[in-house]
């Protein structure tokens, strides 16, 4: 191939001899797309996580305060929680202990049964007093 020089001047070229790459993006592109998807998708589980971790805090604290007004901390805690997450909630209440634990949401239904977030707290009951 010839190019025309600053002066006006045609000369050729110079060549490595190798081919120039061709695709090579395309390719590169097509490997980056599941990575950045998965990065994607474990960001959004993240942020699910922690979204329940806060959900099932709220809910402990609803449940406690029941409990220390004398009234039964079940029903409490799956008051305080959205319509989505109450079937996805454990209570367990020891003497004065009350454990939420909450599974995240999540496309996965493994990751989801793995994901499960808890709070607890220790309640004084008012016959304890």
């Amino acid at each position: 191939m010839w190019v025309r020089g600053p002066t006006g001047i045609t000369h050729p070229r110079p060549t490595s001899g190798v081919p120039a790459p061709r695709g090579q993006a395309s390719v590169e592109l097509l490997a980056g797309v599941p990575a950045l998807v998965l990065a994607g998708l474990l960001a959004l589980q993240l942020l699910a996580a922690g979204y329940a971790l806060t959900l099932a805090d709220g809910a402990v604290e609803a449940g406690a305060m029941a409990m220390a007004a004398g009234r039964p901390a079940k029903p409490a805690v799956r008051q305080a929680l959205p319509g989505w997450a109450r079937h996805r909630v454990d209570v367990a209440v020891d003497g004065g202990e009350l454990t939420v634990r909450l599974r995240a949401p999540s496309p996965v239904a493994e990751v989801a049964r793995r994901l499960e977030v808890s709070s607890s707290v220790w309640v004084k009951r008012p016959a304890d007093r």
